[in-house]
């Protein structure tokens, strides 16, 4: 098993090892190359079921 780690950079909008750009232009670490092609579509999931989630953002937060 490899022990490549793989991260999605935001600079260049594509998949690259930890060689690549600065950590802070970039989401990772992935396990595989696969993973880290869908780091965008793994954020929106995440952002719109935290949307849904957070009663005080979607204005259903009791007093």
């Amino acid at each position: 098993m490899a022990d490549t780690q793989w991260y999605y950079c935001l600079t260049h909008n594509t998949v690259e090892t930890k060689d690549g750009c600065r950590a802070v232009n970039r989401f990772g670490p992935y396990a595989t190359r696969e993973e880290a092609e869908q780091a965008l579509a793994k954020v929106a999931e995440r952002n719109e079921q935290w949307d849904e989630e957070d009663a005080e953002w979607n204005g259903t937060k009791e007093s």
